[in-house]
């Protein structure tokens, strides 16, 4: 009898003295294989895995490491696929210690006059880049590769770090015929195993093996074997809009929980949030320094706030003082590094450095304000059915004023408050207040991605169109123009860049309003002339209207999606044109106006062209309401998508008459 795999996982053990062979013979290579040009289930792929094998032990000497052996051997199907002979091997590093691998063996295999051809590697090529302090990439390249080639690696990763037993990911961004995982856990040591993604095991299996860990002095225990295997398995494609790949690739992934000693010590790693509560309020980095960091303020804060009554202004005081205090280094974290007096003598530092100084200086000036840690979008979710602080990486203040709750990130200064940057809307956050225990909280966007364009323009008798171009953006939209504008050397240097950008327009005026006002709409007015003729026809005249933003091709183009559509905020464009012309010209003929809505008021698309007397009136909405969609509402989305592009294709045309 075998059970489902469900979470925690609930698996029937059955006694076995020895455990069978793992994994394949290295150097079997088949004729088909060889022979294979293309992968039928997917004929896109430029590359397959035939076969992977993956084994995680703890070792019984070298201070009980974990020892993981890995094995793949991969089809290569067209030159695009070369890219899988570059080897990436991440060794971690923390604390003096660090990850290190060896036994590495890998050969090309060519089918050169019917007959195998091997070119073996020589691991003296490798070489180590150090990414950061706390990574380094071992690298190395296999030889002789061709479109046909079969490569095979395999490599031992030796790792201190036993906390994080070794995850498997059975899905990649190639296909696989066949990926198995073996993971051997001794008795004592217990660890949560969580099973990601939609893909479905062919096999689970679980066995018990007797006297496998023997550390010595007569000490020994058995082992749990678990066997996990997938067939068949599809590419991961990843589409725009969504948040970390991690999310989403079909694994098994493992925590360590609690260590039973041989001496009859429990030691429990996995703890409670009420355990972590303590922890992180006791915690140097942490807890320690919202403590000790409110008197670094003081002396700045307090002639600031003199005269402030009101509350709400007074906090926005303190918000842009730390703001404009601090230059970001470009680094996440949920604890600060440097420590809150450090960073502030030093006017820099990573988030943690800067938000807890921010959090520190507001519960100085008299707010109740609390950390809140999160993980980035690109970080992934983090696991909610018991405490793993190491899934965090970031943290956010949240304050509250008047009864309401405002959540704030000084990182950087183009962030008004009450936002946090779309890095940060990624699901739920771990509030730690003062005194009481922590709680989840919901990260949900307070603005949009909200942009509104209004166009004058005149057909003049020489064939240009002129006139002017307003467009104004808020929430997000605002952040990332003011960004774009503020890249520039100065103001000039933006227009030229737009100029190159919008192809036969010319700005021969601009102005820019509230660049620097975050919580009023960014104004960009432009006086513009446009070359309206056709190159090869000087009586016929095309009007493109969505120079400014263009959806040139829809961002959803699998035909079905098994992840949520995760636009970060809301989002709402409008677009009003108001274009007049001289009697010499007609109008051509109008595009069908198109009204479109997503179920349940997700959302909804609007294109209407009318012809009012000697002027064109164009109004075109798009509204998406959620920020996040689920995987039942993409053919939805994809279809919007799809009659969005196919108007912004449309051109306004004028033919001069006869």
């Amino acid at each position: 009898m075998q059970k489902r795999l469900l979470l925690p996982f609930f698996l029937l053990f059955f006694m076995k003295a020895n455990a069978q062979d793992s994994g394949f013979a290295f150097g079997q290579i088949s004729l088909p294989d060889l022979q294979m040009k293309v992968y039928n289930p997917d004929s896109s792929a430029s590359a397959l895995v035939l076969q992977e094998f993956g084994e995680s032990r703890i070792d019984n000497d070298n201070d009980y490491n974990l020892l993981h052996d890995y094995h793949v051997k991969i089809k290569i199907l067209s030159s695009q696929g070369f890219d899988q002979a570059n080897i990436q091997v991440p060794l971690y590093k923390q604390n003096g210690k660090t990850e290190k691998v060896s036994r590495i063996q890998a050969s090309t295999f060519n089918l050169v006059n019917g007959k195998l051809e091997e070119t073996k590697f020589d691991s003296r090529k490798t070489f180590t880049e150090n990414k950061n302090k706390y990574l380094d990439l071992v690298k190395f390249t296999l030889p002789n590769i061709q479109v046909g080639s079969i490569i095979e690696v395999r490599y031992t990763l030796e790792s201190p770090f036993i906390f994080n037993f070794k995850p498997w990911e059975f899905q990649a961004d190639i296909p696989k015929i066949h990926s198995e995982y073996w993971a051997k856990i001794p008795g004592n040591y217990h660890y949560n195993m969580t099973l990601r993604g939609t893909q479905k095991l062919y096999k689970q299996d679980s066995e018990i093996i007797k006297d496998c860990f023997t550390p010595g002095g007569g000490r020994k225990a058995d082992c749990a074997l678990y066997k996990f295997a997938m067939q068949n398995i599809p590419a991961f494609v990843e589409e725009e809009y969504m948040t970390a790949k991690s999310n989403f690739l079909s694994g098994v992934f493992f925590e360590l929980k609690e260590v039973h000693y041989f001496d009859g010590r429990k030691e429990k790693l996995t703890k409670e949030w009420k355990d972590v509560d303590l922890e992180m309020r006791n915690d140097a980095k942490f807890g320690t320094q919202l403590r000790k960091g409110k008197e670094v303020f003081r002396d700045h804060l307090t002639p600031l706030l003199a005269t402030e009554t009101d509350s709400l202004q007074k906090a926005r005081k303190v918000f842009d003082f730390i703001k404009g205090w601090y230059k970001w280094n470009d680094t996440y974290g949920k604890f600060s590094e440097l420590g809150i007096k450090k960073a502030f003598d030093s006017k820099t530092g990573n988030v943690g450095d800067i938000n807890l100084s921010l959090i520190a200086a507001l519960n100085m000036a008299g707010f109740k304000t609390e950390p809140v840690i999160l993980s980035t979008r690109e970080n992934g979710l983090p696991i909610d059915i018991h405490p793993v602080i190491s899934d965090f990486n970031y943290v956010v203040a949240r304050v509250k004023i008047n009864g309401k709750s405002y959540l704030l990130d000084a990182t950087d200064p183009f962030v008004s408050f009450g936002m946090v940057p779309i890095r940060c809307l990624n699901g739920k956050g771990r509030v730690f207040p003062e005194k009481g225990p922590s709680s989840w909280l919901e990260i949900v966007p307070t603005d949009k991605l909200k942009q509104t364009t209004y166009m004058d323009l005149s057909l003049q008798p020489d064939g240009s169109f002129k006139g002017k171009v307003v467009s104004s953006t808020l929430g997000y939209d605002a952040l990332q123009e003011r960004k774009r504008i503020t890249s520039y050397n100065n103001h000039d240097e933006y227009i030229e860049a737009l100029d190159e950008k919008w192809s036969k327009i010319k700005i021969l005026k601009y102005d820019i309003k509230n660049l620097e006002t975050l919580d009023q709409a960014l104004s960009q007015t432009f006086e513009v002339e446009i070359e309206g003729f056709d190159n090869l026809n000087k009586n016929k005249l095309f009007l493109n209207p969505f120079f400014l933003e263009n959806w040139e091709k829809n961002p959803f183009t699998a035909k079905e999606r098994t992840y949520p559509v995760d636009l970060g905020a809301p989002i709402e464009t409008m677009l009003t044109i108001n274009l007049q012309y001289p009697t010499e010209f007609q109008l051509g003929g109008l595009p069908a106006p198109i009204t479109l809505a997503l179920p349940n008021g997700g959302g909804r698309f609007m294109f209407q062209v009318q012809s009012l007397g000697d002027k064109v009136v164009l109004n075109s909405l798009i509204s998406l309401s959620k920020p996040v969609y689920s995987p039942e509402e993409y053919g939805y989305l994809k279809e919007l998508f799809s009659k969005i592009v196919q108007s912004y294709q449309t051109n306004l045309v004028f033919n001069r008459k006869s």
